[in-house]
């Protein structure tokens, strides 16, 4: 049986070798590094993972994220959910589930970063929750009025992007023990907010997706920088929404 495995992930490496850098194998190991320097996914955390056809490539578990290479990634058939090539030395990235979310949903690029400002926004809603008097369990991030909003669609069905004067909105849900186990509450955010692009896990990082990579890449960073920006707002005393 070992042979038979050996056997086929031999024949399936095909999958990952190709000379363009936008193959997805490629372009997961490049947008990884990117991760890695911006500080997103440090220790290993975090992950990428890009739909091409009927085939999803995930970056897999344990990998040093600058030090990712093409033979590294798994292929996945979005269909059934079965490896049709999986590194027999490495693990599948416990990410996996939440990244079928997305593609369910008609992503073609999921990244999963433990940013510090993504941890730390969700911290700060916390606060404010608790010092209301509020359970902060089910709250959202928000802001509005700030210029980089408009790097966010406006959703799955509607045309366009995010003006200067709409409040983004982005659910938080609840950190748990084991990746795999945040699952449920991702697809129930999703149900929740259709239009969202991008669920913050509370005490942990955060989730978005786009269209197609180049989308899922910008929009990635636009949220990233408006949590950063909101992290230095209440650090100023400045209100995220008027």
């Amino acid at each position: 049986m070992a042979a038979l495995h050996t056997s086929l992930a031999e024949t399936n490496d095909h999958l990952v070798v190709s000379d363009d850098p936008e193959h997805p194998a490629n372009h997961i190991c490049t947008l990884c590094r990117n991760f890695y320097s911006q500080g997103w996914v440090g220790g290993t955390g975090g992950g990428t993972s890009i739909k091409r056809g009927p085939h999803i490539f995930i970056a897999p578990s344990g990998v040093q994220k600058e030090l990712m290479q093409p033979h590294n990634i798994f292929v996945l058939e979005h269909a059934n959910r079965s490896y049709i090539r999986k590194p027999l030395d490495l693990k599948p990235s416990a990410c996996t589930p939440l990244f079928l979310a997305a593609f369910d949903r008609g992503a073609g690029c999921c990244i999963h970063t433990h940013s510090q400002w993504a941890v730390l926004v969700t911290l700060l809603v916390e606060q404010e929750a608790h010092t209301n008097g509020q359970d902060s369990k089910g709250k959202c991030f928000e802001i509005e009025k700030i210029e980089q909003i408009k790097g966010i669609p406006q959703g799955r069905t509607k045309q366009g992007m995010l003006g200067y004067f709409d409040k983004l909105v982005v659910p938080i849900i609840e950190n748990t023990a084991h990746e795999e186990d945040l699952t449920q509450s991702l697809e129930e955010a999703m149900e929740k907010y259709p239009d969202a692009y991008a669920i913050l896990v509370r005490r942990h990082g955060v989730y978005v997706w786009g269209d197609n990579v180049q989308k899922a890449k910008t929009q990635a960073e636009s949220f990233d920088y408006l949590f950063r920006l909101a992290v230095e707002m209440k650090r100023l005393g400045l209100p995220w929404v008027a």
